[in-house]
């Protein structure tokens, strides 16, 4: 059993994005509004950065920056991370694991499909762990 990317967008909502242009503010409360870490920044349809929590504390708060004055595209990560609808989650926990993100648009086709967070990749590596270890107590109980 292997959980794939689809999978796991299966049972989440829309893609929310800004656009480069927008203040930090207005992200923020993209965010705060869907309770999200982060939004895609999208740009004539395509992905152009993504701009996370983490990217506010470091890039804004650091620097003393106001969020009502700064553009998105001044603080986001432009060099953008990404997976296809075929990733397993396993995939998706190591490249989060060896390339530092939270958060991993998901493309196909050159459009962008959904969003997984490592959230939800753990709740789907935990959900596959349950399933092998109910699986195994079931096999350990009927004898072999």
């Amino acid at each position: 059993m292997t959980t794939l990317v689809r999978h796991m967008l299966a049972n989440k909502s829309d893609v929310h994005t800004v656009d480069p242009d927008d203040t930090v503010l207005e992200a923020l409360r993209v965010m705060a509004d869907h309770n999200i870490g982060a939004v895609l920044v999208m740009s004539g349809g395509a992905l152009a950065g993504i701009l996370s929590e983490r990217d506010y504390a470091r890039k804004m708060v650091l620097h003393g920056k106001a969020s009502r004055d700064t553009l998105v595209r001044e603080v986001m990560t432009g060099a953008v991370v990404s997976v296809t609808p075929d990733w397993t989650c396993d995939q998706c926990m190591a490249l989060m694991t060896e390339r530092h993100v939270r958060h991993l648009p998901v493309v196909e086709e050159g459009r962008v499909t959904g969003v997984v967070s490592i959230g939800d990749v753990v709740r789907a590596v935990v959900r596959e762990h349950e399933f092998t270890i109910n699986h195994l107590e079931h096999y350990i109980m009927s004898g072999g």
